[in-house]
């Protein structure tokens, strides 16, 4: 089975630093096409400047070809502005992108810091994506 999902920074990020973690495992299942990461512009821009920060330590490298596999991954989402207000407005582009995917087909918004977005059974933390593919996996056997 294939799920859509949007990464928020985060999980990326809490990835990168810990391969061995809930948010490595997800970043996985993106990497072994079982997840196809929902991307657009802004959220690519994102990634990049977030992984590039020094605090990080991540060589350019590694962040290009992080990224690289990312956008070759990825399906990129043109979405509509929605007036939804959230904590941090930096955080909205990827409620966006998801809600337009949704219009088509199931699409989660996983990330680390669910209390940022609206309480929706598609904004799951990485342990709850992961949750739902094992459901499916064990259901489908």
């Amino acid at each position: 089975m294939k799920y859509y999902a949007v990464i928020d920074t985060n999980v990326l990020v809490s990835a990168m630093l810990s391969w061995n973690s809930v948010p490595g495992k997800v970043m996985e299942f993106v990497f072994s096409g079982v997840i196809t990461p929902l991307l657009n512009e802004r959220i690519m821009k994102e990634y990049e400047d977030v992984l590039n920060r020094p605090k990080f330590h991540m060589p350019k490298e590694v962040v290009y070809n992080i990224l690289a596999e990312i956008n070759r991954l990825g399906f990129y989402i043109d979405v509509k502005e929605t007036d939804i207000i959230l904590p941090d407005p930096n955080d909205k582009i990827f409620y966006e992108v998801v809600m337009e995917e949704r219009k088509a087909e199931d699409a989660y918004l996983v990330t680390g810091n669910i209390k940022r977005f609206s309480t929706k059974p598609y904004v799951v933390t990485p342990r709850q994506m992961l949750d739902v593919i094992v459901e499916n996996i064990e259901t489908h056997k």
